[in-house]
């Protein structure tokens, strides 16, 4: 009896151990960060893009606020992020707070999109310079965010960019 018990546990294991007939993922570790740079490229050329050509003079204020004063910029939005993760966490343990969770954290990843391009264009801004056009600063701030999603420690870095923005543009809502 505990032949047979330890057999068809052995055969169920071998049996459910292989893989099914389900779709296969193959994740390539140079596919993902070479995917990831581009995206990274990608969305602050094109965030970048819109705010340049619906707010160029919002933009020039958010960047000249950021570079006047990055550590209380940063702090800020080190700050307002963890707020922001207890606020929705507190929400999403309430059923009826779910409802306000999807808007708040859409609207919280648009304002970072929009921080985070704000802080790059400064950076760029401030190494080549503007001139008469914004298309340098903008290709050398994606380019810097695309190289950075390349490297491990990178991240970080791309994560303080980020931050910056995001508390200057909250900051900005707020005042």
């Amino acid at each position: 009896m505990i032949a047979t018990l330890q057999s068809v546990l052995t055969s169920a294991v071998l049996i459910l151990g292989q893989a099914g007939p389900g779709p296969a993922v193959d994740v390539d570790l140079g596919t993902g960060l070479a995917g990831g740079a581009t995206g990274a490229f990608l969305t602050t050329l094109v965030v970048g893009l819109v705010m340049i050509a619906v707010a160029p003079t919002y933009t020039e204020r958010m960047m000249a606020s950021l570079l006047a004063d990055p550590v209380e910029s940063l702090v800020y939005g080190l700050v307002c992020l963890v707020v922001l993760v207890v606020l929705i966490l507190g929400l999403v343990i309430t059923i009826v707070g779910i409802l306000v969770v999807v808007p708040l954290v859409l609207l919280a990843v648009l304002v970072w999109a929009i921080g985070s391009v704000i802080g790059y264009l400064a950076i760029a801004d401030r190494l080549v310079g503007r001139r008469d056009s914004w298309l340098l600063p903008l290709l050398v701030g994606a380019t810097i965010n695309g190289l950075l999603a390349l490297t491990g420690i990178g991240g970080l870095v791309a994560f303080g960019i980020g931050a910056a923005g995001f508390g200057t543009v909250i900051r900005s809502l707020l005042d």
